[in-house]
């Protein structure tokens, strides 16, 4: 029997939801699995926002939910399971994107730029929809091997 250990990237939590995750910092996937079920409190959704770029009403349609409905969450508050894991597909997607190019300033520059790619919508806007993000990593992994459309 062989016992095989992830560990989760340690700068998803501490580059993407800053000083505040600090407890999760060293999570496996499966801690991080835990988490996303049990939810995320509300004030470390909007770090992430805030350290992403992401206006509050760009944050809630990603997350699906009204801007004014996640206004009214306590910033201490635990939000959804399904907006946890929207929000660690986010901190996956940017530190993916961060080892891209290089830097997290050029990879957000990127996400907001339109590309023909995709039809000159920019790649934030596919991020309300699970094939969205996978179409935004399938061209993150083809400008990492040198492959441009």
């Amino acid at each position: 029997m062989a016992l095989y250990v992830t560990k989760s990237s340690g700068s998803l939590f501490n580059n993407l939801f800053g000083s505040n995750a600090k407890q999760v910092a060293a999570m496996t996937d499966f801690d991080m699995l835990q988490l996303t079920r049990s939810g995320l409190p509300k004030h470390l959704l909007l770090s992430l926002a805030k350290r992403i770029s992401l206006t509050i009403q760009e944050f809630a349609d990603i997350m699906h939910i009204s801007e004014r409905t996640l206004q009214r969450y306590d910033d201490n508050a635990i939000i959804k399971t399904e907006y946890a894991e929207k929000a660690v597909e986010l901190a996956r997607l940017y530190t993916r994107g961060e080892e891209v190019f290089g830097s997290l300033d050029k990879f957000k520059t990127w996400m907001k730029t339109p590309l023909h790619v995709f039809k000159g919508e920019t790649p934030v806007s596919l991020l309300d929809s699970s094939v969205g993000f996978d179409m935004v990593f399938k061209e993150l992994g083809r400008i990492e091997h040198g492959i441009f459309a």
